[in-house]
Formats: C-alpha cells, sequence, structure tokens
C-alpha cells in the first residue's frame, strides 16, 4: 500500500520502518505494525477517537458474535457488488473485527488487499497486533493519506467522514458500502433514558458523485443476559454515560433486551 504523506501531500516510501516522502518528512512504523500518519496539528485532542476502555468493550462484545449479522450481511454484499475489486479500505475501522472478516470473503473470490483507516491510537494496536495481513493507520477520515483513486471499494461503519474525501480516494465505479442506524435502532433503551425518544432518519442517504444502488434494513432482537456482555454493550456506547447507576443495575438484574436496526446502503462512484 503507497501512503501520502499528510503534511506535503507527497508519496511516502518505506524505509525499513520508516515511511518517508521526498521531504523528508518521516512516520514510523509502531512495533505492533500500524503507521501514525495524523498530524499532531491535526488531532484535536490529545488522544482522539475512542478511548482504551470504550474500544476495550467493543472489542469483547464484537468477539462474542452480537453484531455477527450485520458483518454477515455486509459481506454478502461485497461479494455481490464488489466481488471484482482489489484495493479496499476500510474507513473508521476500529479494532477491526469487521476488516478481518470482510478480507476474509473478499479475498476468497480473488486477490484482494484491505486497508484499515481509524483515528484511534488504541484500537488499531491491537487490530494490527491481530490481524497482520490488513495494513493500519492512524488517520483522519477527512483528511485521508491517500492519493487519488486509491481504491474500487470501501467500507464505512458508523464512521463520520467527508463526503469529497470519499470520492477523492475511491476509483470511478468503485463500490462503497455504508451502515448506520435504522428507524428503531436501540429504541428500549431510548425509551429508558428520554422522556420523549425520538426515532432515527429512515430516508435513503445522499452522497454527491455516488449513485444509490441499493438501500436496505436488517433487523432483529438483541436479548443479553450475560452481566459481562451487558456492561461491554453499555461501555461501548454513549448509553453508560446517560443511564444511571439503577437503571444500569436494572439492566443487569433482568437483562437487555433491544432492537437493532442498520440502514446499510451499497453506493457507486460516478
Amino acid at each position: 500500500m503507497k501512503y501520502q504523506c499528510p503534511i506535503c501531500k507527497q508519496t511516502l516510501l518505506l524505509q525499513a520502518k520508516t515511511w518517508c516522502c521526498p521531504s523528508n518528512h518521516r512516520f514510523d512504523c509502531a512495533k505492533e505494525g500500524y503507521v501514525n500518519l495524523l498530524p499532531v496539528q491535526n488531532k484535536g485532542s490529545k488522544d482522539p477517537g475512542d478511548n482504551k476502555d470504550m474500544m476495550f468493550a467493543r472489542r469483547e462484545f464484537l468477539n462474542k458474535g452480537h453484531y455477527q449479522g450485520l458483518s454477515d450481511r455486509i459481506n454478502e454484499l461485497a461479494s455481490c457488488y464488489g466481488k471484482a475489486a482489489k484495493t479496499g479500505l476500510d474507513i473508521g475501522c476500529g479494532e477491526g473485527y469487521y476488516s478481518h472478516r470482510l478480507q476474509a470473503s473478499l479475498s476468497a473470490l480473488g486477490e484482494f488487499t484491505l486497508q484499515g483507516l481509524d483515528i484511534s491510537k488504541s484500537a488499531l494496536k491491537y487490530a494490527s497486533k491481530r490481524y497482520k495481513d490488513i495494513d493500519f493507520c492512524v488517520a483522519s477520515a477527512f483528511e485521508m493519506p491517500f492519493a487519488d483513486d486509491s481504491f474500487d471499494f470501501m467500507l464505512r461503519i458508523y464512521a463520520p467522514s467527508q463526503d469529497d474525501e470519499l470520492r477523492r480516494v475511491v476509483k470511478k465505479e468503485g463500490i462503497l458500502i455504508t451502515a448506520s442506524a435504522g428507524e428503531h435502532h436501540h429504541f428500549a433503551l431510548k425509551q429508558l433514558i428520554y422522556a420523549d425518544p425520538k426515532l432515527h432518519m429512515t430516508g435513503s442517504s445522499e452522497i454527491p458523485q455516488f449513485e444509490l444502488l441499493h438501500r436496505e434494513n436488517l433487523t432483529s432482537v438483541m436479548c443479553l443476559q450475560d452481566e459481562t456482555d451487558i456492561g461491554h454493550f453499555l461501555n461501548m456506547t454513549p448509553y453508560s454515560w446517560k443511564l444511571t447507576d439503577e437503571q444500569k443495575s436494572t439492566l443487569v438484574t433482568e437483562g437487555l433486551t433491544c432492537e437493532l436496526d442498520f440502514k446499510i446502503e451499497v453506493f457507486k462512484a460516478i
């Protein structure tokens, strides 16, 4: 994978374990394998992205398979719409759960390499340790360290990004699959927190210079009884901050049941 210098936009070349550009901007690979391409002036905070506790909670929750249905369906759609893809990018890849399952799915169809990008260094430390066949970089999705037309497939699950950047780094007719909250996603929890909970927006998304090819809602009911699983679920979301200690205790004692409603959309760059 070739990176673009986040400072001067020239091509970075790997020398030993350091990525360098002709202007001698240098970025060392971490011992885990990822490279940090987020300049200090672009961080916005000391440690941007999910912190270690949130990352650990999400990692443990996902590894138990509670969201595997979403991963499976994304991989089915990727195998349909992106079966000819050779180069892919997972935007906001986190600890790599969806990344490595996508990599395995598309690699079974032919030659395919995947790049993971996230702003959380904590998440990529874990991802790089565990998934050695994927290249990971710490970077912002609003200013990605890749040349124009670098990818023919992209995945974005919940991650914020900039529309112009999506179109810049994807090749013409490249495929983008996104997943976001559907209308009733986690509504039972919202009813506990808010006096007048609102449904998520239901309309199809519009991304400039992309054509919407497919849209669906993947729905199910999640039932958690294990105290540890419930704790991980709450701690990986903002619900942990909004629920009272009494509400959390009740959920742990009685179990947690709520709706899963994922809006999945497939786009083609035009």
